[in-house]
């Protein structure tokens, strides 16, 4: 069983930056996909930004350029540095993982971007 705890949201200036990290409770290093996934009000859930477990990333074209997804295999940790935020970035963010078949979900995280 795997657990997900997402951290590192709030409230932060458009063109400001933040950090979001994503604890897992178990060994992260067989996992098939890790993505940050985000939904506004009124909006369906999205997918941000994807690491594969071969290092293969892949970003959602509004976030490319500013959105980086990494990961640190010795403290089970992915993150997403998130740079020159804009006010329609604001929404919960969450982490997923894809594991043997199964998703795994945090209780995501808020990310408030101010005009």
């Amino acid at each position: 069983q795997v657990q997900l705890v997402e951290s590192g949201g709030g409230l932060v200036q458009a063109g400001g930056s933040l950090r979001l990290s994503c604890a897992a409770s178990g060994s992260i290093f067989d996992f098939v996909i890790m993505d940050w996934y985000r939904q506004s009000p009124g909006k369906q859930r999205g997918m941000v930004a994807t690491l594969t477990r071969s290092g293969s990333t892949n970003y959602v074209d509004s976030v490319k350029g500013r959105f980086t997804i990494s990961r640190d295999n010795a403290k089970n940790i992915v993150y997403l540095q998130m740079n020159s935020l804009k006010p329609e970035d604001t929404a919960v963010y969450y982490c997923h993982m894809l594991r043997y078949g199964v998703n795994y979900w945090g209780k995501g995280t808020l990310v408030t971007v101010s005009s």
